[in-house]
Order: C-alpha cells, then structure tokens, then sequence
C-alpha cells in the first residue's frame, strides 16, 4: 500500500453499495432485535459474542495471527481463525494484512484507518468506502505470508462469508426470527462496533503510558467490550506482548485465557511485556 491519504483515494473510488446496504440491514435488524427480548436469546448472543470476538477476534486474529504472540497447536489456530471469519470482518489474511499495514504506519498516510482521516473514517468509513478487497487474498497475501502458506486459510479468505451464512441459516431454521436477530444482527453489530472502537477511539481518548510514535491510547472501557484489546497505547508500544493489561488493575480477560492454555500446555512460547519494559526505539537505542 503507497503511503497516500487512503481516505481520499477511497472516496474517490465511491461508496461500496453492497457493503453499505448490508451494514443497515444488520443495523435494523439489531435495533428489531430489542423489541423481541428474551433471556435465552440474550444468553446465546453473549455467548456466540464470546467467542467470535473474544476467541476469534482478540485470541486468534490479532494476538495469535497477526502478532504471533503465542503458539498453539494447529487445530486450534483453524479453530480460532473460523470464530473470527463468524464476526463478518472478513476472512484471517484480510484482516491480518490490513492490521500489519495499521502498525506499520500507524497515523501516517497510509494507515487504513486513522483518526487522524476523520473519526467517522477510522470507526468504519473504511469499510464503506473504496475497493472491497476482502476475498483479494492474491494481494493481501504479501503482508500475510505465513498464513498464505496455508491451504485453509487461503480458503477461509476467499470463502469467509460460508461459516457465519451457516450460522445464520442455523439459528434462523432453529432458534426463529428472534434468535436470528439476537445471535445474528445484533451480536454482529456490537461487536464490529467494539473491534472498530479499538481503530477509532483508542486513537482519540484515553491515556497514554508509553511515548509511542502514534496516538495510541489506552481506553478502559474499550477493554470491557473488546476482551483486552483496549489497552491500546500498551499494544503499540509492545505489539508482539500476549498480555495487553500491563497493569495488575487492566483487565485483560485473553491474557487470563492464555495463561490458562499455558497451565494446561496447549499454549507456548508466550511473549510477554511489562509496565517497565522499554520501547522497541528504547532497547535499540541502548
């Protein structure tokens, strides 16, 4: 990607219309969803909520996939990566691909999603506007090599839309309109909302621990809704920690589920930061 302001190139290539009429259909679909209340179709939200973002998105995309932060058996990175295609923000090297892009230049012209592009842009114009290059696993595949070694990934990238149409289906055949609009439409809308929030305002409001290059922040209240992910300013200042929560009081809800995964030998070679480690500009300048 040529570090150009992505956000006028992308309003320059238009509105994706396609993209732009299914995000309101979901919207609509969450906003009906709060007129059908139940406990059973809350309690399924919140769990199919649990684990497309918080095992999908938090464990397997970004600290596994992206950062390779831990390493567990092969099953269990396919497991994770299909939680997170369930999330409908598209397949493993899509998302990979354009997070390393975020990190590499990150608030510089040719992050995919800065603040500093507008708000709106950051939260999710990205998504509406430009070239839709979900399925262009061709393309994304040179920020993403590892995972393009892999025909499965390969296949979830092109096909991400397969296992969370199945689940719609499922809960549609099973559970009726209710469980659809509950497990589906409104569990889908907050958590691209959360995963956004972590583009957008982690950028914008928070407080900032380490110095880094960015404008990266640390947003508690992201954290709560994202499993960790809101720690934002930490992250960027030590991108491959499996930990985001320096602190003892930054509640990390994925750095607890790892250590579990070590106790119980599935996870392993853990890195791992603390609240005193230096920046990587920091150690190289030592």
């Amino acid at each position: 990607m040529k570090s150009e302001n992505v956000a006028e190139l992308a309003r320059r290539e238009g509105l994706n219309k396609f993209t732009a009429y299914f995000l309101v259909f979901l919207h609509v679909g969450a906003i009906a969803a709060l007129f059908m209340f139940s406990w059973k179709a809350l309690a399924v939200a919140a769990v199919l909520y649990y684990i497309t973002v918080g095992l999908g998105i938090s464990m397997g995309y970004h600290r596994l996939h992206t950062h390779r932060s831990y390493k567990v058996p092969l099953w269990l990175e396919y497991v994770f990566a299909t939680f997170g295609a369930l999330t409908l923000e598209g397949g493993p090297i899509f998302w990979v691909a354009t997070h390393r892009v975020h990190h590499q230049l990150s608030d510089l012209p040719g992050d995919p999603h800065s603040p500093r592009d507008g708000a709106f842009w950051s939260h999710m114009g990205w998504i509406l506007w430009g070239d839709a290059n979900h399925s262009n696993t061709k393309l994304l595949s040179k920020y993403a090599p590892d995972l393009a070694k892999h025909r499965y990934y390969v296949w979830l990238n092109n096909y991400h839309w397969v296992p969370i149409a199945v689940l719609g289906v499922g809960l549609l055949a099973f559970g009726g309109i209710q469980m659809f609009l509950w497990g589906f439409c409104l569990r889908v809308v907050v958590g691209l909302h959360a995963t956004w929030a972590v583009n957008s305002a982690t950028h914008m409001w928070g407080r900032r621990r380490f110095n880094t290059r960015d404008d990266s922040r640390n947003t508690w209240w992201i954290a709560i809704v994202s499993f960790g992910e809101g720690w934002h300013n930490n992250h960027h200042a030590h991108p491959t920690s499996a930990r985001h929560g320096l602190a003892w009081y930054e509640f990390d809800p994925s750095w607890l589920l790892i250590k579990l995964l070590k106790v119980l030998g599935v996870a392993k070679a853990i890195k791992v930061a603390s609240v005193n480690s230096l920046l990587v500009s920091e150690r190289e300048a030592a």
